[in-house]
């Protein structure tokens, strides 16, 4: 999980991934980017350098990027849901979004 309205957080996603595959080389990687509502009050510009760095970085590690909001509940039932069907080999499916702008999920 990384705050979407701090890029250091969005920066060390590469050492955390590093670090958490010292430990388990089988773990399905997901990227969630937190705190969307307040992202979405950022310079597009910046939303634009945010969410094409946070995509790049999940295409590299081969994980699903989900854009969220606790306070507003955006994406939060998907990504549970998301990770009790990979869990349990569920069949389940969600809609990608790469809208700018808009609670990013993409795979």
């Amino acid at each position: 999980m990384f705050d979407l309205t701090s890029r250091c957080t969005l920066n060390s996603i590469i050492t955390w991934y590093q670090e958490a595959r010292k430990w388990n080389q089988t773990a399905i990687p997901i990227i969630v980017g937190t705190k969307f509502d307040e992202f979405i009050q950022l310079p597009i510009d910046l939303q634009w350098t945010i969410a094409s760095q946070a995509r790049a970085y999940a295409k590299a590690l081969n994980a699903t990027l989900f854009f969220s909001s606790a306070t507003y509940n955006i994406n939060v039932n998907k990504i549970f849901k998301f990770i009790t069907a990979k869990l349990f080999d569920l069949p389940w499916t969600v809609e990608r979004n790469l809208t700018v702008g808009e609670p990013i999920i993409d795979f």
